[in-house]
């Protein structure tokens, strides 16, 4: 691993074992050099004030948001809206490797707002530049998480390139990290368990929980095998982003029921650009607020347990989950490269 890439693992540690008590992390945002779209994406989205679905924002974009919107520090991927892909690979590498630079370069630039996270693509890069991607973000950058979109770039979760790039990923210590929805038929309960069982020892995320934007019937589907298929499997940490608001409060209830490890294995996120980081945390705080009503509240289970949230709960979803699990494994990754 580079210097610089130990360097920025070190700061990293260092800031979140300061201020993991009271910090807030958006665990899934997406952010791009809109100063340099290509065209005619930057005609689409940088000279309209209509909003389109994934409309880039720059770091400063979102750094304003997380002043609004009272968030710390964010986990931050490339936009999956603005890279550009052909048939030529070697080109579609070079595109996507730009993106992921663009995060190293912005945590350097803005030091203790991002947790930039690398995105790899068997598909558009081919199974050996896939690869090579993922080993760039890791060892060249730092990444800790290394992304794969199998729903937008239509390959099943579970298929045999995936599964080679998931093992080297976890090979170079790294944290594989998945699209999980249930908005196409490539990444289904059943194939992200497939990849769970191959290193139970090791952890992997799950991207939206099942959500994502389905269909109200197939959303409902993809919730509740998500929501059994974590409790089964805890290695898989999830990301509540892009996912229906009453899904996610049942997720909250249902996981603090079954107590450690599992109350810890969930992350809260805006999916920002895809959704308003002021709009999902202010969300996210009023529900913390109402799961502490306890006999008040609507769920049966919180009147038989009224105990079961209070102000220290409420800050592990908000931010102490994430920062306890990047500490933990930051630390492991640096310990692959002593």
């Amino acid at each position: 691993m580079t210097p610089q890439a130990k360097n920025r693992i070190v700061n990293q540690i260092t800031f979140l074992k300061s201020n993991k008590h009271s910090i807030t992390i958006d665990a899934d945002t997406h952010i791009s050099d809109t100063e340099n779209l290509v065209e005619p994406l930057k005609t689409k989205y940088m000279q309209s004030d209509n909003y389109y679905h994934g409309k880039p924002i720059s770091a400063e974009d979102l750094i304003m948001e997380m002043e609004m919107s009272g968030v710390d520090m964010c986990l931050t991927w490339q936009n999956p809206a603005v890279t550009v892909y052909g048939k030529d690979k070697d080109k579609n590498f070079e595109t996507l490797l730009k993106a992921n630079q663009y995060l190293f370069d912005m945590d350097a630039k803005y030091p203790n707002h991002f947790i930039p996270g690398g995105w790899t693509d068997p598909k558009n890069l081919g199974e050996e530049l896939a690869i090579k991607m993922a080993e760039f973000c890791i060892k060249e950058l730092g990444f800790l998480f290394v992304k794969m979109n199998p729903a937008q770039n239509a390959y099943p979760i579970d298929s045999d390139a995936v599964v080679n790039v998931f093992n080297k990923i976890i090979e170079l210590g790294g944290i594989p990290a998945f699209h999980f929805g249930g908005d196409t038929p490539y990444t289904k309960a059943e194939g992200f368990e497939t990849l769970a069982q191959i290193h139970p020892e090791h952890p992997m995320v799950g991207i939206h929980m099942g959500g994502g934007g389905p269909s109200y019937m197939e959303g409902e589907i993809h919730y509740q095998k998500a929501r059994e298929l974590g409790l089964r499997r805890p290695n898989i940490r999830f990301i509540e982003s892009a996912k229906r608001d009453t899904h996610i409060e049942s997720d909250f209830i249902t996981y603090q029921l079954a107590g450690e490890p599992f109350c810890k294995n969930i992350f809260c996120a805006s999916d920002a650009p895809y959704g308003r980081q002021t709009w999902n945390f202010g969300g996210f705080r009023l529900m913390l607020e109402s799961l502490k009503k306890g006999k008040l509240h609507t769920d049966k289970r919180l009147q038989q347990n009224p105990a079961l949230f209070n102000n220290e709960i409420a800050q592990n979803y908000l931010g102490r989950n994430f920062a306890e699990f990047a500490i933990e494994w930051y630390g492991k990754l640096l310990e692959n490269y002593d």
